[in-house]
């Protein structure tokens, strides 16, 4: 688990294997940019059944907010974690060599109603998305998130409206 400046952990970060770090990295690089506490983890659904079950268990009364879980492949990970936890989870697939993570996407937003997996993009852009999401249910209750939320934001905005030119090094 990751040790953290800023307290006790806010978001578990989990994934189904290592190999599930190139993509889960991008959220947590975007979790440390906005200094929010998060822990990461490699859970296995199908390898670690036991770990899940416990993990989703006691995430809540270990504080824990909201938990990131990334999965490729069948990608259980993120429904299982939903079926024992009442806290958000957000889904990240995994690209896969298989079928380029469309197998991942469909294994987590297919869902049946009454156990919800907020789903996320294949790959990078639906790991940072997931950060800012979890980011953006942490800041209903914490200005000073919200502060450093909007901050990143606007960084976005100007960074566009400097270099317009997409010719432009």
């Amino acid at each position: 688990m990751t040790k953290n400046k800023a307290g006790p952990a806010l978001i578990g970060v989990v994934m189904g294997s290592r190999s599930d770090w190139d993509t889960l990295r991008h959220a947590v690089e975007t979790l440390e940019r906005l200094e929010i506490a998060h822990e990461v983890r490699v859970v296995s659904a199908h390898r670690t059944p036991d770990l899940l079950f416990a993990y989703a268990e006691q995430a809540a009364g270990r504080g824990l907010k909201v938990v990131i879980a990334g999965a490729g492949g069948a990608a259980h990970l993120p429904g299982m974690l939903a079926a024992k936890t009442r806290l958000p989870v957000l889904g990240v697939p995994v690209q896969s060599h298989a079928l380029n993570g469309m197998d991942s996407l469909l294994s987590i937003v297919q869902m049946p109603a009454g156990v919800p997996v907020g789903t996320l993009a294949i790959g990078r852009a639906g790991a940072v998305n997931a950060a800012l999401l979890a980011a953006s249910i942490l800041a209903l209750d914490d200005a000073a998130l919200a502060g450093r939320l909007d901050a990143f934001r606007r960084e976005q905005t100007d960074a566009v409206l400097a270099k317009p030119d997409p010719r432009e090094d």
